[in-house]
């Protein structure tokens, strides 16, 4: 059972790490097996989804006037702002259902209760995607100041990074804001707009996520048998409003640090988290 002590400090790391492009979920996972919870049961994977839902409202508060000036100024605005945002989000499905059955059935085959979710305590995997992002990030930093800039982002824009989110949906540390963000740069697209974009996708990703989760979490307590699931939603509504509160300071932080030409950063700091992670790994083995 967790305490309010635990949620609280899973709700600050999740907080301070979502909207940074150093992956949430690796975060939270390594402090969750250093507290000795399990991070691919039910209960911990709706925690951790609901937490996302926090910063999801941060991500909506901070970028709400970036939103209402650069996409839903005019009606054509808009209508142009929901076709890059369908046309990534078709492609992150794609992708991320395929990779999820591909997993589930080819990988995974043979093991009992196959899912995707119990992936998500593995930390060598862990450590693994989070060596691929900060690669990714450190070769964007590199070329930010060397690729023509766009002015605006395109459909075919758009589709090269719902392609990418979509790698992202199976691999915890492989974050999601750091590969969308890396990929837009790399294709030269303008930074703030790049920024508003991929947090207005990890706004429309969030729903159906949450709503996977909640089917995993009443599906398991009802095949143990026990009465009421009012009570397993409590920890994640408790997180999800400090973890709100944390993704706006995250958020200010990201955009100084992308606006100031440090991206590489923060993919030396993903580098440098995987080889911690490893020790962990050996550690708690």
């Amino acid at each position: 059972m967790l305490s309010y002590f635990q949620i609280l400090i899973l709700a600050l790391i999740q907080g301070a790490c979502e909207l940074l492009p150093v992956s949430s979920s690796a975060h939270v996972i390594v402090a969750e097996k250093l507290m000795g919870l399990d991070p691919s049961s039910p209960e911990m994977t709706m925690l951790l989804v609901m937490l996302h839902t926090g910063t999801m409202f941060a991500v909506i508060v901070y970028f709400w006037n970036g939103w209402k000036r650069d996409y839903l100024a005019t009606p054509g605005q808009i209508q142009w702002f929901v076709v890059l945002l369908a046309i990534a989000t078709v492609c992150t499905g794609v992708v991320g259902y395929g990779l999820k059955i591909v997993i589930e059935k080819v990988f995974m085959r043979g093991a009992e209760h196959a899912e995707i979710e119990n992936l998500f305590s593995n930390l060598p995997l862990i450590a693994g995607a989070l060596t691929a992002v900060g690669l990714l990030i450190i070769y964007a930093g590199l070329r930010e100041d060397k690729a023509p800039r766009r002015t605006e982002i395109q459909p075919q824009h758009s589709m090269w990074i719902g392609l990418v989110q979509g790698l992202c949906l199976p691999f915890r540390g492989f974050s999601r804001s750091g590969s969308t963000i890396s990929t837009g740069l790399i294709l030269g697209l303008p930074k703030k707009k790049l920024e508003e974009f991929s947090f207005a996708l990890a706004v429309v990703l969030t729903p159906p996520i949450i709503a996977k989760e909640a089917l995993r979490l009443v599906k398991s307590h009802a095949l143990s048998g026990q009465g009421s699931v009012t009570h397993l939603f409590v920890p994640g509504l408790i997180g999800m409003v400090l973890s709100f509160g944390a993704g706006l300071l995250a958020l200010k932080w990201l955009s100084r640090w992308l606006e100031g030409g440090r991206w590489k950063f923060f993919g030396i700091y993903c580098l440098l988290a995987a080889v911690g992670v490893m020790l962990i790994h050996f550690k708690v083995k």
